[in-house]
């Protein structure tokens, strides 16, 4: 959309200053297209890792609350209580997201062992490798970390394997919401 990429020019702006050694991205379209302005303001080519892609939500892809709650009540109930032991129907247990998605980090701190990335992914993704990187139940990632804002930025420390949570979420449009 427009809004979107508005966003990401200003997600550029804010790299074109971020002294980044690295732009990666998810494979996905609209992570490459959130990501390309980011990397073409910091002069950095963008490289994309299939492994960062969004969790697969299998029968719930597509469809609204309301549209599962007709289709299968149950499971969207059992997901809501813990969504790490109960996926949606068909969809990628959450843990087999986190080795994925935690290996690809992995990768990118090996690469830039003592420099700053700039990584974009997808929502549910984030929020559950934050919780495996934090220490916390990957079953509480919709709890603890309730949404992730588009181009909103959350910064991770990580030397020596361990991580630490510099800032959450914040708008890179200068919105306080």
């Amino acid at each position: 959309t427009d809004r979107g990429r508005a966003q990401a020019w200003l997600l550029g702006q804010w790299a074109a200053r971020a002294g980044l050694d690295g732009v990666y991205s998810s494979d996905l379209a609209r992570a490459r297209e959130t990501a390309q302005p980011a990397a073409d303001a910091a002069g950095l080519p963008l490289r994309t890792d299939a492994r960062l892609r969004e969790l697969d939500f299998g029968s719930g892809e597509g469809l609204t609350t309301a549209e599962m709650q007709h289709s299968f009540p149950e499971a969207l109930a059992a997901f809501r209580v813990d969504p790490a032991s109960h996926p949606l129907p068909g969809g990628e247990k959450p843990a087999t997201a986190v080795s994925r998605g935690g290996a690809g980090l992995r990768d990118i701190c090996g690469e830039l062992p003592h420099g700053r990335a700039l990584v974009v992914a997808h929502s549910t993704l984030i929020r559950l490798l934050l919780c495996d990187l934090l220490g916390l139940p990957l079953g509480g990632y919709r709890r603890v970390f309730p949404f992730i804002r588009n181009c909103g930025l959350t910064e991770l420390l990580v030397q020596d394997g361990r991580a630490a949570l510099l800032q959450y979420n914040t708008p890179t449009d200068g919105e306080a919401r």
